[in-house]
């Protein structure tokens, strides 16, 4: 079954009580018992298990290619219960250019409990496999990465953490299942923050973790969702059901507009340089070419001027809002190192791009007008 009719009928059926054709919202918190004792329907709690979470997680599952799935409240949830599994003296390692909230949950929580981290450069498989320690547990995948988009090439990071016995985990939030199937390459699980491109509105917030059939971490990962009771609403998967309704053709108009964009701004003076795997000139194009169906819909550029000019461009812009975040139907800008704060390798003249489901030709528009301050 293609993609496109995975993300309308998986996770989906007609209601057998009304005949609604539009799964229901199963609100309840608890579930009543047979006379035996049990729980034929299988929920017993809100918090271990809900109707309208396992159609959520089942459609995330079918998109993945993968064996199962754990829905969470966020995506941080999500990955901080891959990185709970492990034990107090394990050892991981993740990108230099990785989300600065993964990357000060290792730093600043996590090594508090004994889990020691390694920051390499990842599109390098010699330094990752450098890397490797006796108790390496381990390797976290950020491809594209954030905020740089650099590319990983997930399939050999995954053959060298099979060869050590060690688990390869792929954060999968900026290309989606739609443009980038990790478990396909050799991955044993996929995180996602489905506030993201899954839910796509800007609307709710979530996360997600996908396993592929023979992940000896996953149970652990099930088990700390439901002890720990990090888990959505109903009605947020409800919310993130539907966005995924229109998840493959989101994706196709996100990558088409971001493609036409970094064209542009690659050509422009007041451009220092784009980082986009779809352009020809980006380091990762050949990498991304092979293991990504499309581009994505994110881009960062630097701006001559420093980081004064980056500023001033992010306050011209108006189709662009200044805001945190991506994925959305809406176009948004931010300059990244100062959202990241103290400790940042971010250049101080980037801006980091989502691009929107807006036309393209408005959002260069707006991006030329933002740049051709002063004539």
């Amino acid at each position: 079954m293609e993609i496109e009719t995975l993300a309308i009928h998986s996770g989906r059926g007609v209601d057998p009580a009304t005949g609604a054709v539009t799964p229901p919202i199963h609100m309840s918190t608890t579930f009543q018992r047979a006379e035996d004792g049990t729980y034929p329907q299988g929920f017993v709690y809100g918090r271990s298990g809900n109707p309208t979470r396992t159609l959520l997680e089942e459609c995330v599952r079918d998109l993945e290619g993968g064996a199962d799935a754990a829905a969470f409240s966020s995506g941080m949830a999500a990955i901080m219960s891959v990185f709970q599994v492990l034990s107090s003296g394990d050892h991981v390692i993740v990108p230099q250019d990785l989300y600065h909230g993964t990357a000060r949950l290792l730093l600043e929580r996590l090594a508090r409990w004994g889990l020691h981290a390694s920051f390499v450069d990842m599109p390098d498989i010699d330094k990752v496999r450098a890397a490797i320690l006796p108790d390496t547990k381990l390797i976290l995948v950020e491809t594209p990465s954030n905020p740089l988009l650099k590319i990983t090439d997930i399939a050999a990071v995954a053959q060298l953490a099979r060869e050590h016995g060690i688990s390869c985990v792929c954060d999968n939030t900026w290309a989606t299942p739609i443009l980038q199937r990790c478990l396909d390459l050799g991955a044993d699980m996929v995180v996602h923050s489905t506030t993201k491109y899954l839910g796509g509105h800007g609307d709710v917030t979530g996360g997600m973790v996908v396993s592929a059939k023979d992940s000896a971490l996953f149970p652990e990962v099930r088990a700390i969702q439901q002890d720990g009771g990090a888990v959505p609403s109903p009605f947020d998967c409800w919310l993130l059901l539907r966005g995924i309704r229109t998840l493959p053709y989101r994706m196709r108009a996100h990558s088409e507009n971001a493609a036409r964009v970094a064209a542009f701004l690659e050509g422009h003076p007041r451009v220092v340089q784009v980082f986009y795997p779809g352009l020809p000139a980006h380091e990762g194009h050949e990498t991304a070419r092979q293991q990504m169906n499309m581009f994505g819909g994110m881009l960062s550029f630097r701006v001559r001027g420093g980081p004064e000019a980056a500023f001033r461009v992010a306050a011209r812009a108006s189709l662009f809002t200044r805001a945190t975040s991506l994925g959305s139907y809406e176009s948004l800008i931010e300059h990244r190192a100062s959202i990241e704060g103290l400790g940042s390798a971010t250049p101080e003249d980037l801006l980091r791009v989502s691009v929107g489901l807006e036309h393209a030709d408005d959002l260069i528009a707006d991006l030329e007008q933002a740049l051709d301050w002063g004539g």
